[in-house]
C-alpha cells in the first residue's frame, strides 16, 4: 500500500489509510496467529471458550477506534465490556509488551502501509490500548458500565 498520508486538513483517517474495511479482518487474523505462535502469548489467546468470531470482532473493534463504522459499539459491545473480558488477570506488563510487537508485525503481515507517520499512530494507539485494557485492571473486574469505545487518529485519542 505504501501510501503516504496527506496534510492534515484532507488527511483520511487511519481507517481509510490502513485499507478501509477490507483490510481489518486480515490484520485481525494476522494478529491472532502471531500472538499464538508467541510462545507466551499463547496462552491467553489458545484457551477454550474463546468467541468463536474473535478474529471478525477485533476487526471491528479496531475498525471503529480507527475512525471507521460504529459496528462493534452498536451491534456488539461497549468498551466496559472489553475490559471486562481483559480485567482481573494480575500483571500482564510482558504479555502487554509482546503483543505490541505482534500488533506492529501483524501491520507488516496484512500489507498494511509501512509509511512512518501511519507506523507511529498504530503503534502509539496499541501502546496506549495495552495500558487502557490489558493493565488497567490486574487485580480486579472493578469496571465501570457503559464506557464509549475510544477513537484514536493521527495525532491520538480523540475526543
Amino acid at each position: 500500500m505504501g501510501a503516504t498520508p496527506e496534510t492534515h486538513e484532507t488527511r483520511p483517517t487511519l481507517y481509510e489509510f490502513a485499507g478501509g474495511q477490507d483490510a481489518f479482518l486480515p490484520f485481525a487474523d494476522a494478529l491472532h496467529a502471531r500472538c499464538l505462535a508467541d510462545p507466551e502469548l499463547n496462552h491467553p489467546f489458545s484457551h477454550p471458550g474463546g468467541h468463536p468470531q474473535h478474529n471478525e470482532r477485533l476487526a471491528a473493534y479496531l475498525a471503529e477506534a480507527f475512525g471507521g463504522p460504529a459496528v462493534y459499539s452498536q451491534q456488539l459491545a461497549d468498551q466496559s465490556f472489553l475490559l471486562l473480558l481483559h480485567a482481573g488477570n494480575g500483571d500482564m506488563s510482558d504479555l502487554g509488551r509482546r503483543f505490541v510487537t505482534c500488533f506492529m508485525q501483524a501491520a507488516d503481515d496484512a500489507g498494511w502501509p509501512t509509511d512512518p507517520e501511519f507506523r507511529a499512530a498504530i503503534r502509539s494507539y496499541i501502546e496506549w490500548a495495552v495500558g487502557a485494557v490489558a493493565l488497567s485492571h490486574p487485580n480486579d473486574t472493578d469496571v465501570p458500565a457503559g464506557l464509549p469505545l475510544p477513537h484514536w487518529s493521527w495525532a491520538g485519542p480523540q475526543q
